[in-house]
């Protein structure tokens, strides 16, 4: 660009610079706009972003930058954002406000949810767009703290009615996935007629011809290669092409361009840049106590601005990150000690006791337990402001400065602990190796060894992390019995998910070990849960199913604490169920993703948002459940643990009856079922096929496919279960009566032994399947009053769709157009595509005219317009409704309009008869 005027484009970005103009008047006109800029170090991200806030006329700026060395400290990226709207906190609801003044330290108070300082950011922000549209330029991405960039990303998957345009840019190559999904644009290299033009720009005189080809190839069409490089080339060099640039890697050439000009500086201006380097939110004030305090002249910045190097107004700027980082790697070691020495001695311990502990830390050398025991405080304050990475990296800081060999390990092990919780395995990983390398002692080693099994069984596989938390258990039952008996839980968890092992334990033996284990701490429910799961296992299904239901009885009648929760309800909600309790599965899974977004407990809340997702498909809410799976995806994006949402969508795809989605979903779980060895994942993909197939009416590989999925009873889990009930329905419609009969009679003893509504009335529908005359109209009869008692829509509408069948079979049309219309209703209401063409079918069979609905009869709302409206219907107002589902009051407002033109409506009292009369399709 040869001037700041807006008017000018950037040389060879015309096609970036028309996409962020776009952006701009998107903004401007009304709507939200996200844009992430990829590129490699020097391409010119940044000049985008500079050119983004030259155009955008009318629009008010906030900026931010990513910061190396600050990659730790939590909430620092979002601070710099917000900071210019924190007058605006007054405005947010009272539990928004709250969570944000604890997240930037504004005020004490318990870790807030990750999810709610998520919204309180979103809602800042859009109320700072309600006067003027806002543009955010976020600078370096990656290398924003973690829980910035997730919150960032959550925002930004967020906006839609708000005047906010959010520009990222980020270099590559980039590992981080906070930001996976978003809209991107690549920012390559220029052309060589546009990489020739600039370097004559900036090189006077005649270039020999030669040298400009070699330099335009060798930088590779890199702009700030172009700009610099040419400066460490001497004359003679540039006339005769001599001298080429090293080859080493791009951004190391750009970085040693930028040394060399700063090494040409006064020594006291580069102590200056040192200072500005190390203190990464450049503010000045700060700057100016620090060079007081090493007796430098501030002054002495003169010649790096006039070198173009760093500029110093309201707040420090280096030209280029790689600038800062030219400056800090040039210096002494000894030179950086002292400086963050001085920046320590120049930060209020009051107002930013963190940042201080940082510095000093920073300035030590050495062991030095004074320091890191201040570190040790850090990380408690940071872990009260939901900073969970945050106190992992001062707890790994402390214990790299730890004197004492045994508190070193311990201190390790905490920080492993603390990334673990915020999602972060292979740090985890990384921290526990050095923890286990200290003389942690028995317990502590046990300790390491749980927390290596929790980590394996949520970043990778249960079955590989079933003999760790078997071991650590068995470790852990002389030195800690109640923290044993949570090891048993965690090893039956997973041993349970895994199903069938190629080889090692199995459920059996984990149960055995269970049962044999010294009884833990109250509350009393915890080990009656454990002995009815490990009875199920060893002495089968009857004997240890009323302990179970009890037990769950007890999990939703008594109080539980967030840390009990976030480690018993997963099982817990697993177990209801394999034991028919559709009540407790409800409210306990529902209870349990609150506790972990309140907690901000990214190891736990996939698998908390993958049983809700499998709760509200069997209750028949599949847009319900259709948000929160994109919610589950988003998780395992931030986390790299995407399993339990491909997962989820195994569980929610079949009832929609679309065969290719499904496919992809069944190769998507068989391609990690091979990597991990996993029996019930092959179980849950041939269970998906057989729901598919039945859907379809194609009973042949229905059958197939739940023979397949029942083949293993000893899994003991869902999977097993809902494959026999496919496997009577196909066994029966296949000409297979005596295996239909046989796989009924199966799931009449459980059902049985569970005794609710939901196992009953199941039983009573497949043994129906199985019986003729009055006999089998009775069993339908029972099997739909027992499931209308109950929330699992899809069983009773299936159950009035069989019966419907029958009774067209039996030549009681009449009777059967009542049950299959019920039947075709309650599935165009679901999505339920492939159920409901099968109940029309058979409506048009027994003389019923039947028109196929269109996408467009059903006045089909989407997934989040679905939930709005029914809880908008509900009475809700929009900040409640931003505030459950994470947008803001303002997108709300903008999808209940067009819920009101999609339903022909005018007022929100209409939604709900409009939901049951005109949405046959919220999906």
């Amino acid at each position: 660009m040869a001037s700041r005027d807006p008017g000018l484009q950037l040389r060879g970005r015309q096609l970036e610079c028309e996409t962020l103009d776009q952006l701009v008047a998107t903004v401007q006109a009304g709507h939200s706009s996200v844009l992430v800029l990829r590129g490699e170090a020097g391409i010119g991200k940044t000049a985008l972003l500079e050119y983004t806030r030259s155009s955008a006329s009318g629009c008010r700026i906030t900026r931010a930058a990513g910061i190396e060395s600050e990659m730790e400290l939590a909430f620092g990226g979002l601070h710099q954002l917000c900071a210019p709207f924190l007058d605006h906190l007054d405005h947010l609801p009272e539990p928004q406000r709250h969570a944000l003044e604890t997240a930037f330290g504004l005020s004490a108070g318990t870790p807030p949810d990750r999810f709610l300082v998520g919204l309180a950011v979103l809602s800042l922000l859009a109320d700072a767009a309600e006067k003027e549209p806002l543009i955010c330029l976020v600078d370096d991405a990656q290398w924003l703290d973690k829980v910035s960039a997730q919150t960032l990303a959550f925002v930004a998957r967020r906006l839609l009615a708000e005047r906010i345009g959010l520009v990222l840019a980020v270099r590559e190559p980039c590992l981080e996935p906070e930001l996976t999904g978003l809209p991107r644009l690549e920012v390559g290299r220029l052309s060589d007629s546009d990489a020739r033009a600039l370097l004559d720009s900036v090189i006077p005189g005649r270039l020999d011809e030669r040298v400009r080809d070699r330099i335009v190839a060798e930088t590779r069409g890199n702009p700030l290669a172009l700009l610099e490089l040419p400066r460490g080339l001497t004359p003679a060099e540039l006339a005769g092409g001599f001298g080429r640039p090293d080859a080493r890697p791009l951004a190391s050439q750009i970085e040693q361009s930028f040394l060399r000009r700063i090494q040409s500086l006064p020594a006291e201006t580069q102590q200056l840049l040192l200072i500005a380097a190390a203190e990464p939110v450049g503010d000045v004030t700060v700057l100016t106590r620090a060079a007081e305090l090493m007796g430098i002249d501030v002054a002495a910045a003169s010649p790096a601005e006039a070198a173009g190097l760093i500029t110093m107004g309201t707040r420090v700027r280096f030209r280029h990150p790689l600038v800062r980082s030219a400056a800090y790697r040039v210096a002494a070691s000894q030179d950086r000690l002292s400086v963050h020495r001085a920046l320590a001695d120049a930060t209020d311990p009051q107002s930013d006791p963190d940042r201080r502990a940082w510095h000093l830390a920073g300035a030590t050398a050495g062991p030095d337990e004074t320091v890191a025991a201040e570190l040790e405080r850090s990380a408690d304050r940071a872990q009260a402001r939901g900073g969970v990475a945050a106190a992992a990296a001062f707890l790994e800081r402390a214990a790299q400065l730890t004197p004492d060999p045994a508190r070193r390990g311990a201190r390790a092990l905490a920080a492993a602990r603390a990334k673990y919780q915020a999602g972060g395995y292979d740090a985890a990983l990384q921290l526990l190796d050095a923890a286990e390398l200290s003389p942690l002692g028995e317990r502590g080693l046990a300790q390491s060894k749980l927390l290596r099994g929790q980590i394996v069984f949520a970043s990778t596989s249960a079955g590989a992390a079933l003999p760790l938390l078997l071991r650590a258990g068995k470790q852990l039952e002389p030195l800690d019995p109640g923290l044993a008996r949570e090891t048993y839980r965690d090893a039956l968890n997973a041993a349970m998910t895994a199903g069938r092992l190629p080889s090692g334990a199995q459920l059996v033996d984990v149960a055995k070990a269970t049962l044999a284990a010294p009884p833990g701490p109250p509350p009393e429910r915890n080990d009656l849960f454990l002995k009815g799961v490990a009875v199920v296992a060893t002495e089968g299904y009857a004997a240890g199913v009323p302990m179970v239901l009890q037990a769950l009885n007890a999990f939703r009648a008594e109080g539980v604490s967030k840390e009990e929760g976030l480690g018993w309800l997963s099982f817990a909600c697993r177990m209801a169920h394999n034991v028919w309790d559709f009540d407790n599965w409800s409210v306990l899974s529902a209870r349990l993703v609150d506790l972990a977004r309140e907690t901000g407990a990214l190891s736990v809340l996939p698998l908390a948002l993958h049983m809700l997702v499998s709760n509200r498909a069997l209750a028949g809410e599949l847009a319900a459940a259709d948000a929160l799976l994109a919610e589950a995806v988003t998780i395992g994006e931030v986390t790299g643990s995407r399993f339990l949402a491909q997962y989820a969508a195994l569980v929610l795809e079949p009832w929609r009856g679309r065969e290719t989605a499904t496919r992809q979903a069944i190769e998507a779980l068989t391609r990690e079922a091979a990597l991990q060895g996993e029996g019930k994942v092959v179980t849950g993909t041939q269970w998906a096929s057989s729901v598919l197939y039945n859907g379809l009416g194609r009973y042949e590989e229905a059958y197939a496919a739940a023979e397949r999925g029942s083949e293993h009873p000893q899994e003991l889990g869902g999977p097993f279960i809902r494959s026999l009930i496919e496997l009577v329905e196909a066994a029966a419609r296949s000409g297979r009566p005596a295996r239909a009969a046989e796989a009924a009679q199966r799931l009449d003893e459980m059902a049985q032994a569970s005794g609710t509504d939901w196992a009953l009335g199941t039983s009573a529908c497949v043994r129906a399947q199985v019986s003729e005359g009055p006999a089998a109209e009775t069993l339908y009869r029972e099997a739909i009053e027992r499931l209308s008692r109950t929330e699992v829509r899809v069983t009773l509408a299936r159950s009035r769709l069989l019966y419907g069948e029958w009774l067209r079979r039996e030549n009681r049309r009449v009777d059967a157009r009542e049950q299959l219309g019920i039947a075709y209703e309650m599935f165009s209401q679901m999505g339920a595509e492939a159920f409901g063409e099968r109940a029309r079918r058979e409506l048009q069979a027994t003389g019923e005219t039947v028109r196929k609905r269109t996408a467009d009869e059903r006045v089909t709302l989407t997934a989040q317009e679905a939930q709005i409206a029914r809880l908008a219907g509900d009475g809700l107002t929009n900040p409640e409704i931003g505030a459950q589902l994470f947008i803001s009051p303002h997108t709300v407002e903008w999808h209940l309009r067009k819920v009101f033109a999609k339903l022909g409506i005018v007022s929100r009292k209409q939604i709900r008869t409009s939901q049951i009369e005109g949405t046959a399709a919220m999906a």
